[in-house]
């Protein structure tokens, strides 16, 4: 018996040991989970190139919805924002602002811009015109 309890010893001791180790494996140190936080307006390159000069207020709350913050001293401006944060990974923040005169859209500043498609399709139409030397051709300066 004295054979069979020293081959004993080392076999509970490797169990125990491996025991442990498969515990303390599985209890490494905490993550918290983090959230993916989006706040303020969707801002979108489609909603920009919707934005024409001369629409009213509402027009505009249609397309880019109503803003989230607005500047209470200035009621001519509506301020919208976006932000993106994947935490650890990924920041981002867009900011647009349209400004109104007489109550319709004057012009916006921020981080978009229309695309070059809507830019030169209104070029592209003036310019047929003049090709065609009608008389509602526009004509150089």
């Amino acid at each position: 018996m004295s054979l069979l309890s020293r081959s004993a010893v080392p076999t509970r001791l490797l169990a125990g040991t491996l025991a442990v180790l498969l515990l303390a494996g599985g209890c490494s140190l905490p993550r918290v989970h983090k959230v993916t936080v989006q706040q303020g307006n969707v801002i979108t390159q489609d909603m920009i190139d919707r934005l024409k000069p001369g629409m009213t207020r509402s027009q505009v709350a249609f397309v880019m919805g109503e803003p989230v913050f607005r500047n209470a001293f200035d009621d001519d401006r509506w301020d919208y924002i976006y932000t993106l944060e994947v935490p650890g990974y990924y920041e981002e923040q867009k900011v647009v602002s349209l400004y109104f005169e007489d109550g319709v859209l004057a012009y916006f500043t921020g981080d978009y811009a229309p695309t070059a498609e809507t830019e030169a399709a209104e070029p592209s139409t003036a310019s047929a015109d003049v090709e065609g030397g009608g008389e509602g051709a526009a004509q150089p300066l």
